[in-house]
């Protein structure tokens, strides 16, 4: 996906309390090329005619003072208000972020199973395929035990680029070729506490590592080495030749790290996600 506009990373985010999280995923949106192209370009403000909330034009305004503020740092305060619930009891304020879609992928062997068919507990495994290939790919390594909460910290080796086709649902056609621009990491031992940060492409080509108000230039070679928490990938299909890396060739050797969420179509069965609103359940993928 191409920049319409070129600079060097914006400001940090401020830490008001627990907002690590929250900063790490904005800065992530912010550096995602069609949306920063569409809201820096006020397009939407201009032609926007809802009454009172908006969360596209709060997402405007934010992204328009990042990406031009003089300050090192600034305070996301429209976009924290959003997302912040205060209790009628005790007036107590709490933070929140609510997850939108992505590809979840499990990084820890799975448990026993009980088959409705033979009703028995056998060692399975289960399968996703892509539906219809986004143009911007979100993938969320399942890093916490969901009985515990307890880190899995095992390394998972993820690419600059990757081809999604192998894990189409229609796997013959063209390469699907994505590039990374911006990794999510979680430091600490649990879900229940521990820090946010990320490293973003930024429209000049270099990567930064955003953690909070800090934003340090750093080698897309730091940011392949981290314990990812969730990966964003642009399509390249719109890359423009002489924005393409100087490697001979986008799609990296051996087997990627969507394998083992794809799995074996020979020993499982595909499935859909689980139903929720605005998706619908279907037999084999997941549908953008």
């Amino acid at each position: 996906m191409v920049w319409q506009q070129r600079q060097r990373a914006g400001a940090g985010l401020c830490n008001v309390g627990n907002t690590c999280f929250l900063n790490s995923v904005l800065q992530c949106l912010t550096y995602t090329p069609p949306l920063a192209n569409y809201l820096l370009s006020r397009e939407h403000s201009r032609a926007c005619h809802q009454q009172g909330f908006c969360m596209m034009c709060i997402m405007e305004a934010h992204v328009n003072k990042v990406l031009h503020s003089p300050v090192s740092a600034i305070l996301p305060l429209a976009v924290l208000k959003v997302f912040r619930l205060t209790c009628f009891s005790c007036e107590a304020i709490s933070d929140s972020y609510e997850a939108f879609l992505d590809v979840p992928l499990d990084i820890k062997p799975w448990a026993l199973c009980l088959v409705s068919r033979c009703k028995k507990n056998v060692a399975a495994s289960k399968r996703f395929t892509v539906h219809r290939a986004p143009k911007i790919l979100t993938v969320c390594l399942k890093r916490f035990d969901c009985f515990t909460g307890g880190k899995i910290s095992k390394v998972v080796e993820y690419p600059e680029f990757l081809d999604l086709r192998p894990y189409m649902s229609q796997a013959d056609g063209e390469p699907l070729q994505y590039s990374l621009y911006a990794v999510l990491v979680h430091s600490g031992v649990s879900c229940h506490g521990g820090h946010y940060f990320c490293y973003t492409k930024a429209s000049n080509g270099l990567w930064y590592e955003m953690d909070d108000e800090s934003v340090e230039l750093r080698c897309i070679d730091t940011a392949l080495r981290q314990q990812a928490y969730l990966l964003f990938y642009a399509r390249c299909s719109d890359l423009k030749i002489g924005e393409r890396a100087s490697s001979s060739s986008l799609t990296p050797h051996g087997p990627s790290f969507l394998s083992h969420w794809a799995g074996n179509s020979k020993k499982v069965a595909s499935i859909g996600p689980q139903a929720l609103p605005g998706r619908r359940k279907i037999e084999r993928g997941i549908v953008f």
